[in-house]
């Protein structure tokens, strides 16, 4: 407040100073509190104590891992961090990310450049922008005198409800717009006369005026650039106008706020708009009437509250409650919250405009997430720790204040320091969580035993770590509190799959697809088992729909090749892997499916080239070596065959086609020194038991490897079982061929390639 101000507006400055909220017209320290032993002459020191502090209390999660969601930011980028034109992809397409935060991406770009996916400089670099946050919220707290600053600001930096924001990485978004959000703030408080500048020459306050309220402007467009929350800082600035003024004045106040108004209602639908389309935040989860999400918008107001003033019970997932607008109970928590903003209201003569000030600040800034609009967070809960990251500044100055103002002079001291410690230490045990990613879902279903996804995210890295009973174990207990849940079904429905309980899978799949078409993965899975079981077409109309909603997944446009090479359509399978190999060369399948095309349309040599490239790009890949080893064997490479044969099934040792293949070259090959009757039945038993005994192709060959080993009973019986086979499924040429060779083995003579007697 200036020196100009009447004595009745100094009246009112000191009553708002009793409430916590405005200074008195004194100058100097802040008026009637004792300072705080921390406030040095100095301010750097102290800012200094802040960050140290800060990273003190952060220690245990400097070392964490990557957790849930982090790869929308880092490992699931990886394409667009490695180059500048990915870089550039950022800034210039607005669903290249998760979000359309484009100088948050540049940081993670960034950090790619210079330690890869090392975590460790990402949680200090989270951490570090945590600290500088506190330090400009100090200062700011101290150029608009209200008491009890630095003890704010220290709150705020030990709070553990801040622990969200600071220790997950993906929240570099928060930390990042907190501090140019403040930054601006800071800047514009300058330009406004929300405190005396030294100065007293008015061309050069002007001047120096101007230049604040430009970098304010070009702090606050960073600020909605790392995220959208900083929307709310135009309203905060004339809201600080009004609480230093008591009144808000259009050219002054009003004015020059309008271009950054326009800005943040802009991104700020922008950003609602790819929610909703691009992170799909839509559907059932997002189905409530008006009355129920008030309902929603009175407790959550609470919430946040409560967090700030007892900070106790936090968790990653909160339970997600049920609006019930027939409850008298929940009632209560939207009508107290409207009583509560009255009362501030009417008493704001008596008390100030302080409290009504930090209050209406809180509620500005959380009321986007109170349940009225559709962050895609409200999907799984409708509160989450990092949404109170911003609001509950307006609390904690608030809180701070009163602490100085209440209590008495020679308990002061101690008081803070209590305060501050007993923060230090819950922020420290809260960090633990954030270990890894498997630390963070057993905590959090320790606190809440229904939180559907993080059973479904634990469940995922059990199976992959091969643990898939236990991995369907959570799947199921996610569908208990969830029936609806889709990746649960999705989930469910490939360890199904895998166990061969296909009826069961396709069920699950089936709940899916309809109400989640994004999910890709459930129409991919289920065209494999509508392929095995003989319905390409089908099979081809899954793909085609998922390739609609997706049209640059690789693996969609690698299995619909598939599909199509069933059919013997290698043309379009072939146009399909081109497109799937110009997104990503190295895709190794796409590499192999284009080889089986050329084979297909007999260009051998083409494909093999193919193979080979998918084999060098994924070594491991048994399903290539025995295509590989198959054309080897056409051209009489059989040695060669043999070795990629029996490579495959190192790799996998029961792939049918890799034990029926080298089964058949160890009892039939023309040369002598590559037979092996003996090896050749257990090779050909074991690919027929792999089947059940079904597929006729392997039944003939266990005959012909009984009969290179002289056991020609049992070659004629096996024969003929395969030669019923196949007339029933209709492979009359197959039936004919097995015909031949079972009189061939009735006449106790194996069967070699080459034999002219088998027609």
């Amino acid at each position: 407040m200036n020196s100009q101000e009447s004595g009745a507006e100094g009246k009112e400055a000191a009553a708002q100073a009793v409430a916590a909220g405005s200074p008195a017209p004194a100058r100097g320290r802040e008026a009637g509190t004792k300072p705080l032993p921390f406030e040095l002459p100095t301010w750097w020191p102290i800012g200094l104590m802040l960050i140290v502090m800060t990273l003190a209390a952060y220690l245990p999660a400097l070392n964490g891992g990557f957790v849930w969601d982090d790869d929308s930011w880092t490992t699931g980028i990886a394409n667009l961090l490695g180059s500048f034109q990915g870089l550039r992809w950022m800034w210039t397409h607005p669903s290249a990310l998760q979000q359309y935060y484009p100088l948050s991406g540049t940081t993670f770009w960034l950090d790619y450049q210079l330690w890869g996916f090392w975590t460790l400089p990402y949680h200090v670099e989270n951490v570090l922008l945590h600290g500088l946050a506190a330090c400009v919220f100090w200062r700011l707290l101290v150029k608009l005198k209200v008491p009890g600053a630095w003890l704010g600001a220290a709150v705020f930096a030990l709070h553990p409800l801040m622990v969200e924001s600071a220790a997950w990485i993906t929240e570099r978004k928060n930390v990042l717009s907190m501090v140019l959000s403040l930054g601006s703030l800071y800047a514009y408080g300058q330009s406004a006369g929300f405190w005396e500048r030294d100065d007293s020459d008015r061309g050069t306050a002007s001047a120096a005026q101007d230049r604040a309220r430009r970098l304010a402007s070009m702090l606050f467009f960073a600020a909605v650039l790392a995220k959208t929350t900083a929307y709310c800082i135009p309203a905060i600035l004339l809201l600080l106008c009004w609480w230093k003024r008591g009144r808000l004045r259009w050219r002054e106040d009003v004015l020059p706020t309008l271009p950054l108004f326009a800005v943040g209602i802009g991104f700020g639908v922008a950003v609602s708009w790819l929610e909703k389309h691009h992170l799909n935040a839509h559907g059932r989860e997002w189905e409530l009437s008006l009355l129920e999400r008030c309902l929603v918008a009175g407790r959550a107001f609470w919430f946040y509250i409560g967090k700030v003033v007892w900070p106790a019970n936090f968790c990653f997932l909160y339970p997600r409650w049920h609006p019930d607008i027939h409850s008298l109970a929940q009632w209560l928590y939207p009508i107290t919250a409207v009583g509560a903003l009255a009362a501030l209201w009417l008493t704001r003569q008596r008390w100030g405009r302080g409290p009504l000030t930090a209050v209406l600040f809180y509620l500005g800034t959380i009321f986007p997430l109170l349940g009225f609009m559709n962050p895609y967070g409200m999907r799984y809960s409708f509160v989450w720790d990092h949404w109170g990251y911003f609001p509950s500044l307006g609390l904690i100055a608030l809180a701070a204040a009163m602490v100085v103002r209440l209590c008495p002079p020679r308990l002061l001291d101690g008081v803070s320091a209590a305060l501050i410690c007993l923060l230090g230490v819950l922020t420290w045990r809260q960090c633990g969580q954030y270990a890894d990613a498997e630390t963070l879902w057993r905590v959090t279903i320790a606190r809440n035993p229904a939180a559907v996804l993080a059973h479904n995210n634990l469940g995922l890295m059990l199976q992959q770590q091969g643990r898939v009973d236990e991995a369907a174990d959570h799947y199921w207990k996610a569908l208990a509190a969830d029936p609806d849940f889709p990746e649960a079904h999705l989930n469910i429905g490939i360890v199904l799959q895998g166990r061969g309980e296909l009826d069961e899978a396709v069920s699950h799949y089936q709940k899916v697809i309809p109400e989640r078409p994004d999910l890709v993965a459930a129409r991919i899975n289920y065209a494999t088992i509508l392929l095995d079981r003989g319905q390409a077409d089908e099979a081809i109309g899954q793909l085609r729909k998922a390739l609609e909603i997706f049209p640059d997944r690789i693996e969609t446009l690698n299995n619909l090749a598939l599909a199509l090479l069933r059919k013997g359509e290698a043309d379009e399978a072939m146009a399909h892997l081109r497109k799937a190999l110009d997104l990503q060369p190295g895709f190794a399948p796409a590499h192999y499916n284009m080889g089986n095309a050329l084979a297909q349309k007999g260009r051998e040599a083409d494909a093999m080239g193919e193979y080979e490239e998918a084999l060098r790009l994924s070594p491991d890949f048994p399903d290539a070596r025995v295509s590989l080893a198959d054309i080897l064997s056409q051209l009489g490479r059989d040695e060669e065959a043999m070795g990629q044969y029996a490579e495959a099934l190192r790799l996998h040792p029961d792939l049918p086609t890799a034990l029926n293949n080298l089964a058949w070259l160890r009892a039939t090959d023309a040369r002598p020194e590559l037979r092996d009757g003996a090896e050749a039945v257990r090779l050909a038993e074991r690919a027929c038991e792999a089947t059940g005994f079904k597929q006729p192709m392997l039944v003939g060959t266990l005959a012909a490897a009984y009969a290179e080993a002289g056991q020609f009973e049992k070659a004629v019986q096996t024969a003929r079982q395969a030669h019923d086979l196949a007339l029933a499924a209709g492979f009359t040429d197959l039936a004919a061929t097995n015909e031949s060779l079972l009189k061939l083995y009735s006449a106790r003579r194996p069967y070699h390639e080459g034999d002219n007697s088998v027609k």
